[in-house]
């Protein structure tokens, strides 16, 4: 049963994800969570580590699409002076907004990748597509929401069953 809750990689931040290997393994899309995954939950703008990523990202022949649970606003702010598209108040792990990431980027699952910071909305939202997850550790935990703190919570649970089962060694398990 917590088998879902598994990403397929584990990663310390999206600047580790070797995008060239997953391109030669077939992948040309990325749905990317915002926060957390990509800058804390109260940065505005990315930062210009970020912002190469992002080249780096499209220069390696990856379509890119933000699905955010966040607002319109926090969302938008983020994403629009990068030209990137995006869905907000998405509603994840819900299966529709990775269909609907999958569509606006015209791929198919198993062509397409999800990042995110969180084993409860990114990771079984995606595992349930059929996605390929990557789990990654969060960039900044205090500053929250109260559904992510009650989710962190959850997710050492999960952790923990996973470890008993063999499925999440402890040199593997991130924080």
């Amino acid at each position: 049963m917590f088998e879902r809750f598994l990403p397929k990689l584990r990663v310390n931040s999206v600047f580790d994800i070797d995008l060239e290997q997953l391109y030669a393994q077939g992948f040309r899309g990325i749905i990317t969570d915002l926060d957390n995954t990509l800058v804390g939950a109260k940065a505005p703008l990315a930062t210009p580590e970020l912002v190469e990523w992002f080249e780096r990202v499209k220069k390696a022949g990856f379509k890119l699409v933000i699905v955010s649970n966040n607002n319109l606003d926090r969302v938008s702010v983020f994403a629009t002076p990068l030209n990137i598209e995006f869905v907000h108040k998405a509603g994840k792990p819900a299966g529709a907004p990775f269909r609907k990431g999958m569509e606006m980027m015209g791929l198919p699952p198993e062509e397409t990748i999800v990042v995110g910071d969180q084993l409860m909305t990114d990771i079984l939202g995606g595992n349930r597509q059929g996605l390929f997850t990557v789990l990654v550790l969060p960039v900044s935990i205090g500053d929250e929401g109260f559904g992510t703190r009650i989710n962190r919570r959850l997710e050492r649970f999960v952790k923990h069953r996973l470890g008993k089962t063999g499925l999440w060694l402890e040199e593997d398990k991130q924080k």
